[in-house]
């Protein structure tokens, strides 16, 4: 029987983290850092739900750092034991963890500055790039549907769940006193079908208890169709006022979007060929293990790479490593196009040109991503000014648009899909809703019901359920 904590990602969309207790192993799935308010976030991330040394294994679903960048932290608090994810996860989380590091690090060196001058304690560093390279040497790649010999009896399968690369589906085998075997599904963060490099999730079925995400539960995404064109028409609109189109985005899955998108419209000579900036070292990092993971592709994209086609090279594209060429952009004239991370503004290279370009009404601030409450991200959405962006004060007079269709999360119409397929034979007998605000896994648990699912539940953070 399984007993679940969960810990993270519960009534929210970011800190994922679900501890699993069965056969006398603990498990953890994923191990991600919690996101928003600044201070509740530092918090927050700095008190482990978790004791290490009680962790016997960690299974994470994918590379995010809301799902695995709170791995060093356990490292850093004594997990010696194995870190088992996909193979492009693990080199995904290579770059990630470290740039998250870096981040977290420098953030914590500005704000002792402040508190040294104010005579208060200075804050110690979330973890150091000493417990990154430790996290890394734990971390083991597993092929999909390659079982993992966890002991006790217990086993665990990665499949795809179609979010980014290496996104995995987990399931959890346990061997019952009867000879039976007992199944855990853990959706992670399930993707959306029709992306165009990763395919679209598996159907895992028979399980008996489901944890399943609902960070768009409460409503679709417009069509894809409409993405390119939109975007060819932002593109035209910067291009004629000689403007910036800024683009936050991710570096991993939805900056290799975007350029997927603007190379199909410059080869079919649809946009006019402008400068392309990607303003992030992770990003040319994770766009080059994008490129060498063919293997994880769908068909529109392997089909492009038969032809010859490569994905991520096109006219006018330049990835800025240096801080020097990142700051050389804040006055140059346009047109030109800006991708840079976070995806939800909330730190990185994207906050100094958003300082140089939201006061400009001929700018673009083009959001093509989910922004969690309290993010800075959700405050330009929501056109909220002034914004306060590193500590000063700016009007927002940029034009913002968004683009939902790039989502890479299921939205409402494949969540009830994939929920369809995966208790086709009815052998769901507990189903949680995570990974959502309070409204989205309420309309999650609303669709498993419609669905036929026994008593959908989304637990409270700190919720334990046994003997399951």
């Amino acid at each position: 029987m399984f007993d679940i904590q969960f810990q993270g990602a519960a009534r929210t969309t970011t800190g994922s983290m679900h501890i699993v207790d069965v056969n006398g192993l603990r498990i953890l799935l994923d191990c991600g850092l919690y996101q928003g308010h600044r201070k509740e976030a530092f918090e927050r991330n700095r008190q482990l739900a978790v004791d290490a040394a009680s962790v016997d294994c960690v299974l994470l679903s994918h590379a995010h750092i809301d799902h695995s960048g709170n791995l060093p932290s356990l490292v850093r608090a004594g997990y010696h034991g194995s870190i088992y994810t996909t193979e492009a996860t693990r080199d995904l989380c290579n770059p990630m963890l470290r740039d998250c590091a870096y981040i977290t690090n420098h953030d914590v060196e500005i704000v002792n500055r402040r508190r040294k001058a104010e005579g208060k304690r200075l804050f110690e560093p979330l973890y150091s790039e000493q417990d990154v390279e430790r996290t890394l040497a734990q971390m083991q790649g597993v092929p999909y549907k390659r079982a993992i010999d966890l002991g006790h009896g217990v086993s665990a399968v990665f499949h795809n769940a179609g979010h980014i690369l290496g996104s995995a589906l987990v399931e959890l085998l346990a061997r019952q006193p009867n000879g039976t075997f007992r199944r855990l599904l853990f959706s992670g963060d399930l993707g959306q079908p029709g992306q165009p490099i990763i395919p679209p999730p598996d159907v895992v079925e028979g399980a008996d208890i489901l944890l399943v995400e609902s960070t768009y539960a409460d409503r679709d995404h417009p069509p894809r169709a409409n993405i390119s064109g939109r975007l060819r028409d932002y593109v035209q609109d910067i291009a004629q006022q000689h403007a910036k189109l800024i683009i936050p985005a991710f570096s991993v899955g939805r900056t290799q979007q975007i350029l997927f998108f603007l190379n199909a419209l410059l080869r079919e000579r649809k946009i006019p060929q402008i400068p392309i900036y990607v303003d992030s070292p992770l990003s040319l990092k994770a766009t080059e293990i994008y490129a060498r993971h063919t293997a994880c592709y769908g068909e529109a994209a392997s089909a492009l790479l038969r032809r010859g086609i490569e994905l991520f090279k096109m006219p006018g594209l330049q990835f800025l490593a240096t801080a020097d060429q990142s700051k050389q952009l804040n006055h140059a004239k346009g047109p030109m196009i800006i991708i840079a991370a976070s995806g939800m503004c909330e730190g990185g290279r994207i906050l100094h040109h958003l300082q140089n370009g939201v006061g400009d009404p001929r700018n673009i601030i083009l959001i093509v991503g989910y922004q969690a409450e309290g993010t800075l991200g959700r405050r330009i959405v929501e056109l909220q000014s002034p914004l306060r962006i590193l500590g000063d004060t700016f009007e927002l007079q940029a034009r913002v648009h968004t683009i939902n269709a790039l989502s890479a999360h299921a939205d409402r119409t494949a969540l009830r899909e994939w929920v369809r397929a995966v208790n086709e034979k009815k052998t769901v007998k507990h189903v949680f809703a995570v990974h959502g605000e309070v409204e989205k896994v309420d309309a999650m648990c609303q669709i498993l019901r419609e669905e036929g699912y026994p008593s959908p539940v989304a637990p409270a953070p700190g919720a334990i359920y046994k003997g399951l």
